[in-house]
């Protein structure tokens, strides 16, 4: 017995292999440029929204920081990694920093989940119930909005990470990803992973498909109430607005609902790993710009601020 269990230790996998893009070799110098040249504009990118929006004080705007904040640390979680792992040529993780990426990557996306369904909501109210808007989306509400959007982003992982960090993983530790995600990791795992892949889909199915209706619905309300009552002209500057706005979500939120809202998460595919590169890293980067650079308080704003950067004479 304890030699069987001296066995058994030293095939614990300690650490993982990130295989990134073995499909592309030959690309990777091109790839490493993109993942850098993208993750460059999404920090400066966002920065520079959060600085040029802290003048403009309504809900929609501290939203939208909230919003810029949350890409920058997104991002953060996978491509600093990924970008390092080109330069080093180590494509090694531990299993305590597999685990701790993984908790933070899906933390992030679930708040940007309720970050995303709060924003339609508070639009809705400002285009469909105007006279209602000021007296519910107080400063006090905001923040308490904002609260629970982050407090439940991370509260939600726990249970799923916890799971998973009981799992046993005995060989191999090559992960067919280029960071940690649930699907390759569970299929490495020596162990049983039925109720954790059940637990995963359940809360995957609740926060994905939850906050996607509702950010959809509010949406198609604003559109429709919208062409309602505007313009023939008012109509096509919406219509942009919001197709823009759409096209962004339904990107987001269909790629996503694709990898994880299954009934098993055991099949990982070079296909998900495209996907998740459209969520990972490209909304993160046009999120919001699209939110933000298509309004005129926006663009004024940034007029303003270029303006008074210009010397004096």
């Amino acid at each position: 017995v304890q030699r069987t269990w001296s066995n058994l230790s030293e095939s614990v996998v300690k650490e993982f292999i990130l295989l990134g893009f073995p499909e592309v070799q030959h690309l990777l110098k091109l790839l490493f440029l993109l993942f850098f040249l993208t993750y460059t504009l999404t920090l400066t990118g966002n920065l520079s929204i959060i600085c040029i929006i802290k003048t403009l004080n309504t809900p929609m705007y501290f939203f939208l920081s909230h919003l810029a904040t949350l890409e920058m640390f997104y991002i953060s979680v996978t491509v600093p990694k990924s970008l390092h792992n080109s330069i080093s040529g180590d494509q090694s993780i531990s299993f305590a920093a597999c685990l701790t990426q993984l908790y933070f990557f899906g933390s992030l996306g679930s708040t940007e989940c309720f970050l995303l369904a709060i924003m339609a909501y508070d639009r809705y109210l400002a285009v469909c119930k105007p006279l209602h808007y000021h007296t519910v989306m107080t400063p006090r509400f905001c923040n308490s909005l904002v609260g629970c959007c982050w407090s439940s982003g991370f509260l939600s992982t726990l249970s799923s990470i916890l799971f998973i960090s009981a799992l046993h993983f005995c060989g191999p530790n090559e992960i067919q990803h280029f960071f940690c995600d649930i699907s390759p990791l569970l299929k490495l795992s020596c162990t049983d992973v039925h109720q954790t892949e059940t637990l995963i889909f359940l809360l995957a199915s609740v926060i994905l498909v939850g906050s996607c209706i509702v950010t959809l619905l509010s949406y198609f309300r604003i559109l429709s109430t919208v062409l309602a009552i505007a313009s023939s002209a008012g109509r096509g500057r919406t219509s942009s607005t919001f197709a823009s706005h759409l096209t962004v979500v339904t990107i987001y939120y269909s790629t996503m609902i694709f990898v994880y809202v299954r009934p098993t998460t055991g099949n990982a595919s070079s296909f998900n790993k495209i996907l998740s590169v459209l969520y990972t890293i490209l909304t993160p980067l046009l999120n919001p710009f699209i939110y933000s650079l298509r309004n005129k308080e926006v663009q004024g704003a940034l007029i303003w601020s270029a303006l008074w950067r210009l010397p004096k004479f």
